[in-house]
Order: C-alpha cells, then sequence, then structure tokens
C-alpha cells in the first residue's frame, strides 16, 4: 500500500496563477475568488501534485503523510 498524502493550499498567499491546476489536472480546481483548493484534500501519492507543489510560484501548497504529519512538501531545512 502506497502513501496517503494531506494537501493543502495557503490561502492567504495563493496568487491564482493555476499553475497547479494545469499541471495536477483534476487535482485542485479554483474558486471563485480564482484562489487554489484541492479536490481530494486526502490523496493517494502522486508524482503530479508534487510537481504541482514544486512549481507553485509562491510556494502556497503543502503535502503532509496522512497520519503522521510528517513533511513532504516543502521539505524541512
Amino acid at each position: 500500500m502506497g502513501d496517503r498524502w494531506q494537501v493543502e493550499v495557503d490561502r492567504s498567499i495563493c496568487i491564482g496563477s493555476a499553475q497547479c491546476v494545469h499541471r495536477a489536472q483534476g487535482a485542485f480546481r479554483l474558486d471563485s475568488g480564482m484562489q487554489s483548493h484541492p479536490v481530494e484534500p486526502e490523496t493517494d501519492a502522486n508524482e503530479k501534485v508534487l510537481e504541482a507543489a514544486e512549481n507553485c510560484p509562491v510556494e502556497a501548497i503543502m503535502i503532509t503523510l496522512l497520519g503522521s504529519g510528517e513533511p513532504v512538501f516543502p521539505p524541512e531545512e
């Protein structure tokens, strides 16, 4: 069984670039205020979701391991 992730978007810094929507189609959506939301906040580990987080221009996407809360992205320094 693979890892499960908790995906969150910090809407206080999201600028609505929609990079996440384009990089991980079906995993993110923009609301009427042009801010991103994960379609499924709890999801199986997914390379496209990680790619979306890594390429967010303001690093608004956070991914943690479901259950433990261990950071997947951004990584701990």
